[in-house]
């Protein structure tokens, strides 16, 4: 498939205010390295095979080791994650899928035992932030470069 257009150029004015909320969600409580398997989670669900690639990469390139990546689609049957991590990982999930259903109570009280209440606020603009580019890039057919 090919790109449908660039939305870079097409909407200038729109692009710049995205930039700006990743800057912001980028400067937020949540540590970059959990950042990262955030953006990467959510970038699998939503079927982002650019910003996958994307957060994939730049987050082999801060240190983050292959293995843990290549776990992150089954974080849940893999030791390598924290309990931080993981509540982080089910959060992601849950607030991606909304439209499968609600975030249980259950998922909640996971969060909030590793999240400070404006932690969990930042997680979520976080995960609201790759969901939305996750739809720019789907939407437009945005490719991972080589």
């Amino acid at each position: 498939m090919s790109p449908r257009l660039d939305y870079y150029n097409a909407s200038p004015k729109a692009m710049k205010a995205m930039i700006a909320l990743e800057a912001l969600t980028g400067s937020l409580s949540i540590e970059a390295p959990l950042l990262h398997l955030i953006k990467i989670r959510a970038s699998q669900l939503n079927g982002c095979a650019f910003c996958t690639d994307l957060h994939s990469v730049e987050a082999r390139r801060a240190g983050e080791s292959e293995r843990r990546l290549y776990a992150v689609a089954v974080w849940r049957d893999s030791g390598f994650f924290s309990l931080r991590e993981r509540a982080a990982l089910a959060w992601a999930e849950a607030v991606t899928l909304l439209s499968e259903g609600q975030v249980t109570d259950a998922v909640y009280r996971q969060a909030r035992e590793q999240f400070e209440e404006g932690e969990l606020v930042d997680l979520t603009m976080a995960i609201s932030t790759i969901s939305s580019w996750n739809r720019l890039a789907v939407s437009f057919r945005q490719e991972p470069s080589e």
